[in-house]
Order: structure tokens, then sequence, then C-alpha cells
């Protein structure tokens, strides 16, 4: 029997500096704040799919030192069940993240490191923990080679298959009829359609083209407007959640997509997966950093139950 998630993507230890602007090329400022932290897309996705209540399995391949033991804590804190290759000879990867101390905006550099190695015989020895999910995620912090294969096979197991393209990379056309569901945000959304999405019109449009590339379903995010969801016969969009104050937005997406498929595997039709995914993010934003800012599922059933109420 199929259950819970999997997930194949990158951990990188995020250092956070908090400022009012970036620093001019050649100009020293001085920052507010810093933090050091887990992250990574895929790795941010798997922690806060697990604290949303699934069962979660996180494939990649880490550094053997200080970053990668970062890692491990994380999932094992979660509650992550790690498919993870140490290597001795690649570091784990690191991000710079830049956050404006006054509106939490953010702008982002990221080094793979170790996981930038994955190939398709990772993949390949993850092939049945894929298969007996119910939902696979992935991402393109990887290589595209790995993501494809991938989402191979859990498309010729019948496992959902969603996928975040992000950061916003070339990949092949071929992917996207492996997509149950494709999930750029706004920006990303433009870079593959050609077009921007000033617009709810504009987005529903961007999804149709993304329908028309293979893709089953579109689910663009478009901040505090909330999220498309676009099928050929359907299309919402969703609201955003209210939740407090927004300090850090960096993990936003992340935290909708790990929410989202939470509530996919549990069995939630899927625009009430997307509310659900809406609610994650609503509340991490609230907080700092990425991995440690992403809801418990009692959180989130507490803002949507409010929501409902009001």
């Amino acid at each position: 029997m199929k259950t819970g998630v999997s997930i194949l993507g990158i951990f990188v230890a995020d250092t956070a500096y908090l400022a009012s602007r970036m620093p001019r090329i050649g100009e020293t400022i001085t920052g507010s704040g810093f933090s050091v932290g887990p992250g990574g897309k895929g790795s941010n996705q798997a922690v806060a799919a697990a604290r949303a209540g699934s069962q979660v399995s996180f494939i990649s391949r880490l550094g053997r030192d200080t970053f990668g033991e970062m890692a491990l804590k994380t999932y094992a804190e979660a509650g992550v069940t790690p498919k993870i290759v140490q290597m001795d000879d690649l570091p784990t990867g690191a991000a710079f993240i830049y956050v404006n101390d006054e509106n939490g905006e953010n702008a982002i550099i990221v080094y793979p490191g170790a996981a930038g190695s994955i190939d398709i015989e990772d993949v390949e020895a993850a092939r049945e923990t894929i298969e007996n999910s119910r939902v696979f995620v992935t991402q393109l912090e990887q290589p595209a080679a790995a993501a494809e294969r991938a989402l191979q096979i859990a498309h010729a197991a019948r496992v959902t298959t969603v996928f975040n393209p992000a950061p916003a990379e070339p990949f092949p056309e071929t992917i996207y009829p492996l997509c149950d569901y494709i999930v750029p945000n706004e920006t990303e959304a433009a870079a593959l359609v050609g077009f921007a999405l000033p617009t709810p019109d504009d987005a529903r449009r961007a999804g149709d083209e993304l329908l028309k590339k293979g893709a089953k379903t579109a689910l663009i995010t478009l901040g505090e407007r909330g999220v498309l969801y676009h099928t050929d016969n359907q299309s919402v969009l969703v609201p955003a959640v209210a939740s407090g104050p927004v300090i850090d937005t960096t993990g936003a997406g992340d935290a909708f997509v790990g929410g989202f498929s939470a509530a996919l595997a549990r069995g939630l039709e899927p625009v009430e997966a997307v509310r659900f995914g809406c609610a994650t993010a609503a509340i991490a934003v609230t907080r700092r950093g990425t991995a440690p800012a992403m809801p418990k599922l009692e959180e989130i059933e507490a803002l949507l139950t409010r929501g409902a109420a009001a």
C-alpha cells in the first residue's frame, strides 16, 4: 500500500543576513542580524511535509561534515526518513540569504555541494521508496536528469507527482507530461511561458500554456494574491491565508509545496490541499528561517479553523 511523501532534492546550510538593503559591488554595510540553519528547497519541503502530518522520505547527498550533521539532526527532529549518500570528497552545500529587515523580501545564492552530484544511480537506488509513496516531489536544485528519472519512476508507478521548477533553470520539455502538478511561483511561471503575470487572467493564460506543454495541473503561487489552481476544466484562485505579520518570505514556497503534498498524501481533495498549503505558508512567513519556520499539523489546522469561522 502506498503511503506518505518521497522527495528528491538538496540540503544546504542557510546563512541568513538581515540588513536594510543589499550592498553594492565593493561596498561593505552593517547588518542587523545573522543566523545559520537548515535549508535547501527539497529539504525544506521534506521538513514542511513531515511537520504537516505526513510520513516523509528525503533522497539526497550530503558531505561528511558539520553541515551534514546539521541535516541529519534536522531530519531526526522533524521525523523525516533520510535516504542519504554521504560523501567524503565534496562538502555539504550552503546558501547565502539576504533578508530585508523591514519587509522580509529576500535574495539567495545557493551552492549545492555534494547534492549537486546527485545522479540517475541515486534515483534508481531509491526506486522502491519512490514507488511506495502516494506523492513524489522534486525541484531543480539537483541536476535535471535526476529529477526527470525520478518523475518517470513515480509516473510509471502511478504515484502522484509534484514538480516545483525552482530555481528557474532550463529543463527538458519531456518533464511536463510527467507532472500531475507543476508548481512554479509567479517569477518562475513567467520564465516558463514568456510573459509576466500581473493579473489573475494572465496567470490563467500561463496555466493554459503549462497544460499545453503536458502538465495535468498548474499550481501557480502568487504571493499575497494566493494560488491559482488550474486544470482543463477548473480554474480556482485560492486566496492567501492571513496568520500574522510577515517577517521572512524565504521559505514560503517550500512551506506551500510541503503542506500541499502532505495534504494530498492524506487524501484531501486538490483544492482543499491547496488551502492547506496556503495555511502552511502563511504561518511560515511569520517566523525567521526556512526549515525551522515550518509549522506543525495542529497549528495549520487551527489556522484553517479560525479562517472558516471568520
